[in-house]
C-alpha cells in the first residue's frame, strides 16, 4: 500500500497568486507557515517555523484566490509532488509542493478589514466543480473554525474538529 497525504494547518505568508494556464485552467500558488513547539532538556520552550508551498487547481484555486488573504488561517489537505524545472540561469532545479485537494478557510488575520462580512468558515473540496461541469460552488456550510491564536500549549489530535 502507498500513501501520499499531507495535512497543513497554518497561516498564509502572502496573498494567493492566481494565474491561468494556456489551456484556461485556473491555478493558485500560496505559501503557508506552520509552527512546532516543544520543550528542550533544560525546560525552555522552543519554537520552529516551517514554510510550505501549496498549489491549488480549478474551482478550488478560484475560491482560494477570492477568499484567502495574507495572515489568514487555513487547513489544506493534499499530496506531495516534486517537479523539475530549468531556472533562468539554465540550471536544473527541483521543488516539492503540496498539491491541495481539500481546503478549509479559517479566521482572517487580526486587523483585516475584509473579514467583517464573514463570521463562519467554509469547507471546500475538489468536488467544488473541478472538471464536473458545475459552475456554482456548493452552499457554504457552517463549521467550527480553527483559531491558532487561542492555542497556549501543544495541539492535541483529539481537539482537532475534523
Amino acid at each position: 500500500m502507498n500513501v501520499n497525504k499531507a495535512i497543513l494547518v497554518g497561516r498564509l505568508t502572502r496573498d494567493p497568486d492566481m494565474r491561468t494556464t494556456q489551456s484556461g485552467q485556473s491555478v493558485v500558488t500560496l505559501s503557508m507557515a506552520t509552527n512546532n513547539f516543544w520543550t528542550d532538556k533544560s525546560g525552555t520552550r522552543q519554537e520552529r517555523t516551517e514554510f510550505h508551498n501549496v498549489v491549488l487547481w480549478g474551482r478550488l484555486a478560484e475560491i482560494a484566490s477570492q477568499y484567502l488573504t495574507k495572515g489568514q488561517e487555513c487547513f489544506i489537505e493534499g499530496r506531495l509532488q516534486t517537479r523539475e524545472y530549468t531556472a533562468k540561469d539554465g540550471s536544473q532545479r527541483r521543488v516539492t509542493e503540496i498539491v491541495g485537494e481539500n481546503m478549509q478557510l479559517g479566521n482572517r488575520a487580526q486587523g483585516s478589514s475584509q473579514g467583517s462580512a464573514r463570521t463562519g468558515s467554509a469547507a471546500v473540496g475538489a468536488y467544488a466543480g473541478a472538471g464536473q461541469g458545475r459552475s456554482k460552488a456548493p452552499a457554504e456550510e457552517e463549521i467550527p473554525t480553527i483559531n491558532l491564536d487561542d492555542e497556549k500549549s501543544e495541539i492535541k489530535i483529539e481537539d482537532v474538529p475534523f
